[in-house]
Formats: structure tokens, C-alpha cells, sequence
């Protein structure tokens, strides 16, 4: 883990809540000492048997899961209620129902013990977390933020200082993972699921369009790639998922693979290129695919850029990203955390929309 006590003037322990879809997330940072301790929840196996997030079953299911990790992490860190200086919490965007969950816990709990709350945006909180590894960037890079809900470059100049560059227009590349992935009969999640049986396919089997590939700017576009399965599904001979024989499935898997991660791998030179900067950032849950991966490193040895990315366990929704970030924003400005309890989520925010504050 990566020592920031030099970019803090100011020691405190932030607590940090994530809840922002599917995943419950809490941990303690120290600005001193760094990351004291972190626990997350997934409810994957309970959405799995529905094919995808199921919003009010979440929001319950945060409400079970909540109280009982604070008080893992607060054990893992062996510190008290009473030694929290803040409490940072995922305000958006999200599902609204599951938001107001952390919010009502982060809020409540400083209530009770008298600390001021902050309000995090959860893509800033995943911006952040490649600084959380163990060769962390420097600032300015450019970021690749790529989930199941999100796919944006952005030109990261310091925290709160962030130029879009490109984002999708319609798919993001995560949701393009599970829909394809839903389309071969494979299970929820579907894009670990498509990335491990593409490793089995031929690369020259199926070659699937790459959607604005060439496109002279930074947008991306999913929604082609995703009905070009779709079609190759459908003009199998046998017209039923089910009886695709199983190698074939792992061609078309590899096609798809292949394709996203070609588009993704060369949007980000080109913006590199076009910014003149040398440090590109990998964040959110399509951040941990491995094909991912080895086309951008193979991608920066050509082209002699550095590619960082999350630690693997940061790469989905955690508290550790929230904890952080609330961190750094306290760094900036001290008075970021009022005590101020109402229970105010905004399930649609632009990123664009917060600044250095």
C-alpha cells in the first residue's frame, strides 16, 4: 500500500460507505498511516438467479449488511466510534434506493458521534483508487473510467480537476460484457464469465465490428458491437442458444472480447497521444479483465507510456475508493464535511458537475 502521509498536512481517519448499487462497502483511512482497514459485501449469487440487479432487493440488502461491517472494519482497525473524524459516503450516481441507505447510515452515525459527513461522487472514488496501490500514479494522467455503468476518458489534472475527453454514447463497455454475455446463455455476472471462455476461442473464428474505431474523437459506441452478437447468435444453424456447440460459443466470445478491447486499447493511445502525457489510469470493474490488461501493456511497451491500475480488490465498488477520496477532498478544503444530516443522493450526477472544492 502506497504511503500519502506526505500529501496530508492534516491527520484524521476517515471512514468511508459505499452503497451505491450492488456491492456494501465500508473501510478507515488515515491519512497517516493510509488504509487501516476495509470489508465489502457483494450480493451477486442473490441477483444471479434474476439475470441482473434487482434495485429494491439491493436496498435491502444493504440495510442487513451495513451495521454489521462497520463494526468488522472498526475491529480490523482496532479503533473506536469516537476516533472517526469524518465520515465520507457515496452520494451518487447510483441506484437511488441504495444510496439513500449508505447516506442514511453515514449521516445517522454522525449524528450519534457528532462528525461532519461528506458527500462523494463514486466515479471520483474510482478515479482515486489506482492511488491506493502500491505504485501509484502521479498527477496529470489520463483515465480510462470503464464499468458496467460507465465508459469515459478524462484528462485528470488533481483531485476535483477533471477534463472529459470521451464517453459512450449509448452501451457502456461493462454493459456490453453482460448483455453479450446474457446472449451466450452465460450467467450473471457476464463479464467474467465471457473473458474466461474467450480464452478458449479463435481469434480468426469471428471478426466482430469494432464501433468507432476510427472515429476522430474519444467517443466510444457499444450498442452495434453487442447487436453484431446478437446476430451471429441468430444466423447459427441451430437458432437456439442452447444447442451452440461449446467451442463455438468461445469463438464468438473471443470476437467480442477482442473487438472492446481493441476500441478501448486505441482510444486511449490516441488520447495520450493527442494530450502529450505518459501515465494512463485504469479504473472500475472492466479494469480487473485480463485481455484488458495485456492489450494495454503491450500497448505501452510499443508506445512508451506507464499504465497503472487498481489493486484487484479496488477495482469493483468499495469503501476503501470512498474512504480515500473523502480523504483527499478534506485535504483541500477542511470545511468539505458539514454537519449537515439530511439525506440527500443524487442518483444521476455528472462527473463534470463537481469541481475542486
Amino acid at each position: 500500500m502506497a504511503d500519502y502521509s506526505s500529501l496530508f498536512s492534516t491527520f484524521m481517519i476517515v471512514l468511508g460507505v459505499e452503497s451505491s448499487c450492488d456491492e456494501t462497502g465500508l473501510a478507515l483511512y488515515d491519512t497517516q498511516r493510509g488504509l487501516l482497514s476495509h470489508a465489502l459485501y457483494s450480493q451477486v449469487a442473490m441477483h444471479e438467479q434474476y439475470g441482473g440487479v434487482v434495485p429494491e432487493l439491493a436496498s435491502r440488502d444493504h440495510i442487513r449488511r451495513a451495521i454489521p461491517l462497520l463494526e468488522e472494519t472498526l475491529t480490523k482497525a482496532g479503533i473506536g466510534l469516537s476516533e472517526i473524524d469524518a465520515i465520507a459516503y457515496t452520494q451518487g450516481p447510483g441506484l437511488a434506493g441504495a444510496l439513500l441507505v449508505g447516506s442514511s447510515v453515514a449521516c445517522s452515525l454522525g449524528l450519534a458521534i457528532n462528525k461532519p459527513v461528506l458527500g462523494i461522487h463514486h466515479l471520483e472514488g474510482h478515479l482515486l483508487s489506482p492511488l491506493l496501490a502500491s505504485e501509484p500514479p502521479e498527477f496529470p494522467f489520463i483515465a480510462l473510467l470503464v464499468s458496467g455503468g460507465h465508459t469515459q476518458l478524462m484528462r485528470v489534472d488533481g483531485v476535483g480537476q477533471y477534463t472529459m475527453l470521451g464517453e459512450t454514447l449509448d452501451d457502456a463497455a461493462g454493459e456490453a460484457f453482460d448483455k453479450s454475455a446474457k446472449l451466450l446463455g452465460l450467467g450473471y455476472p457476464g463479464g467474467p464469465a465471457i473473458s474466461r471462455l474467450a480464452e478458449f476461442g479463435d481469434p480468426l473464428a469471428y471478426k466482430l465490428p469494432r464501433p468507432m474505431l476510427h472515429s476522430k474523437d474519444f467517443n466510444f459506441s457499444f450498442s452495434g458491437l453487442k447487436t453484431a452478437v446478437l446476430t451471429v447468435v441468430k444466423n447459427h444453424e441451430e437458432k437456439v442458444i442452447a444447442n451452440i456447440c461449446e467451442q463455438d460459443k468461445a469463438n464468438i466470445a473471443r470476437g467480442f472480447v477482442d473487438a472492446i478491447v481493441d476500441v478501448l486499447t486505441a482510444k486511449c493511445v490516441s488520447a495520450l497521444k493527442h494530450t502529450g502525457l505518459k501515465r494512463l489510469v485504469i479504473a472500475g470493474g472492466v479494469g480487473a479483465n485480463a485481455q484488458l490488461r495485456a492489450s494495454l501493456n503491450a500497448a505501452a511497451v510499443k508506445k512508451r507510456f506507464k499504465v497503472y491500475y487498481p489493486e484487484l480488490e479496488f477495482c469493483t465498488d468499495n469503501g476503501a475508493m470512498i474512504a480515500f477520496a473523502g480523504a483527499m477532498r478534506l485535504q483541500i478544503n477542511p470545511d468539505a464535511a458539514k454537519h449537515d444530516y439530511s439525506f440527500n443522493v443524487r442518483p444521476r450526477w455528472p462527473l463534470d458537475e463537481i469541481r475542486e472544492v
